[in-house]
């Protein structure tokens, strides 16, 4: 599990520093490299007896123009994607620091485009006696692009919440902080738990696979095995990695890759915050747990940040320095709690 806790204070930006990358991040690069070339060199070979030999590979317009070998066409996207690999490997050793998200960003894209294209070239051929009767591509070009921008944009969204860090100041020695009125202050700590990443990762190429497979015409509609994978790679996700951040408004708690779904309190709806170490049997296991010691968000053991509402219920998260985030959230009840005028 990982885990990190800082605060900022006063109204001067800090510039963002970026620390090695999280084990669960990196697992799950690693199983996503392995699956995409494990899906580029399986499509064409699973369906190398419904295919022309040589097969139709390039397009002018809607007519194919161009044909590689069976083989070619499954060594040569494959090839092609191990570069890929390499370069993002390279862009996170040496350019973290001046291209943060640039080495996911090329994985997410590259892989959906070559998949895209490898189906679509597949799905195409399948069953023609000669690549020069293949079916046109039409469509397919267009939803491959969609999907691969839509696969970028989305791994840079991510990766810009989660990337940056603010600069941390010594750990809180007292169970209130003293916040001067109008001063501006943040606290933010982050966990992630790389099991629950890796299984996140794992069902979700299993459901991509059966989708694929669907698309290409290699295989019949999967739903038995893609629906199952998708829910678990998706509830996964959402329960693998969570956000605190404590501001002026409160307490803000947001799961998974985006901060969505998240949860607020404001100063206001909590009665106190207090930092207590928990364990995955107390909270009945891993992930968004409900039990009698209320609702825990459990990624790893330890100390968790634990508030308790003016309704009388708790709510518990484990991430790093949850000591100072208490204290911050009890100064600021405190101040609510001042008569005015």
């Amino acid at each position: 599990m990982t885990d990190e806790g800082t605060i900022s204070k006063g109204a001067t930006a800090q510039p963002p520093a970026h620390g090695p990358a999280r084990p669960g991040a990196l697992w799950a690069a690693a199983v996503w490299s392995a699956g995409v070339l494990a899906l580029l060199i399986a499509l064409p070979l699973t369906a190398r007896h419904r295919l022309p030999d040589p097969l139709a590979t390039h397009w002018g317009g809607r007519e194919p123009d161009g044909s590689m070998s069976v083989t070619a066409a499954t060594l040569f996207p494959a090839a092609f994607w191990a570069v890929l690999v390499l370069v993002s490997v390279a862009l996170r050793r040496y350019g973290a620091g001046r291209t943060p998200g640039a080495a996911a960003v090329t994985l997410a894209t590259g892989g959906v485009l070559l998949t895209g294209a490898q189906t679509s070239i597949v799905h195409a051929n399948l069953d023609r006696a000669r690549w020069q009767d293949v079916a046109p591509m039409g469509i397919e070009v267009a939803l491959v692009l969609l999907a691969t921008g839509l696969a970028g944009l989305l791994t840079w969204l991510a990766c810009r919440r989660y990337g940056a860090r603010p600069e941390p100041l010594p750990a809180a020695g007292e169970p209130a902080l003293e916040v001067p009125p109008g001063e501006r202050f943040v606290w933010l700590s982050r966990a992630a738990n790389p099991w629950l990443q890796l299984v996140a990762a794992v069902s979700g190429l299993a459901a991509a696979a059966g989708v694929v497979a669907a698309a290409s015409g290699v295989a019949g509609p999967g739903w038995p095995l893609v629906v199952p994978c998708a829910v678990v790679s998706l509830a996964s996700l959402a329960c693998s990695s969570v956000r605190a951040r404590v501001t002026a408004r409160g307490l803000t708690v947001g799961f998974g890759p985006f901060g969505r779904p998240a949860r607020h309190w404001s100063p206001a709806e909590l009665d106190s915050a207090r930092a207590e170490r928990r364990t995955a049997a107390q909270a009945g296991g891993w992930g968004y747990r409900v039990n009698g010691l209320g609702t825990t968000v459990m990624l790893r053991g330890g100390v968790c940040l634990v508030v308790r509402t003016r309704r009388g219920t708790d709510f518990a998260v484990s991430v790093d320095d949850a000591e100072r985030g208490a204290a911050l959230l009890n100064a600021l009840i405190a101040r609510t709690r001042q008569p005015t005028g």
